[in-house]
Parts: C-alpha cells; structure tokens; sequence
C-alpha cells in the first residue's frame, strides 16, 4: 500500500497544476501495478482547503466539487482510508518533540505517523522533504514528463 500526500491529489484534479501530467500517468501506472492507495482524513480536509483557494489557483473548485473528489476518493475502491489510533498518536508527539517540529508542521506529521503505525513505508508525494526527516518512508518517483 502506497500513502498518497495531499499534493498528489490537488495535482490530479487541478488540470493547470504543472504536475497533472505526471501525477496521472504515475498513478495509472500504481493501479495498473495493483497497488492499493492510502488516504487519511487529514490529506482529504488539506485537499478541499487547499483547491478551493482562490488565492492558489485561477478557477478554484466550489465547496461542492471538492466535496465530490473527496468523497469519490475515500470510497474508491482503490484507496483504503486509513485512521490514526492510539500507535500513531504517541509516535506523531514523539516525532515533533525529537525533530523540534513546530506548528506549521502539525498536520504532515500526524499524517506521517499514521502511515507509519498502519505499516505504510512508501509514499508519493511531490514534497519528499517533508516527510524524509522520519527516515521511515520511501518514495515513488513521479515519470519524467
């Protein structure tokens, strides 16, 4: 199973983003492989945030849209929604107390304990920095465009 980071998303629906291209023929490519994606509450709250900025993006989704992408993705039968329990909770304070994370890192972090408890050890995202720091995850490379 493969976490999908917030980004991946937004690439995927937002056709202007510069990474659209590559986000869609490498996640073709993971579901034609049989991979299962890993999605959490977080990354699907950060996505609706996130599209629906017009201050991101020239034509932002509506609450609706997004909403709708949201909701397709968490029931897709492709992805397995994945929730953080009591496993993840101690490693993401363990993880902002040892890497002297602050407040703008919040999020990612519990995102990535909650992969590490559910076993997730590789990730596709187009920001691997925010995530090598944990030492814990691979990374799936995007394909040239």
């Amino acid at each position: 199973m493969i976490g999908l980071d917030t980004n991946i998303l937004v690439s995927r629906v937002v056709l202007d983003h510069p990474s659209h291209g590559q986000v869609c023929k490498r996640i073709d490519t993971l579901l034609a492989e049989g991979k299962r994606l890993a999605l959490t509450s977080g990354i699907l709250s950060e996505f609706i945030h996130i599209v629906t900025d017009a201050k991101r993006f020239r034509n932002p989704l509506t609450m609706t849209e997004a909403l709708e992408w949201a909701e397709f993705w968490s029931q897709a039968e492709e992805t397995v929604m994945i929730h953080p329990d009591r496993k993840a909770n101690v490693q993401w304070l363990r993880w902002l107390q040892e890497h002297r994370l602050g407040r703008k890192r919040l999020l990612d972090t519990l995102i990535a304990a909650t992969w590490h408890s559910a076993g997730i050890t590789e990730i596709y995202t187009l920001n691997p920095s925010d995530f090598k720091i944990f030492a814990v995850f691979n990374f799936v490379k995007s394909p040239s465009p």
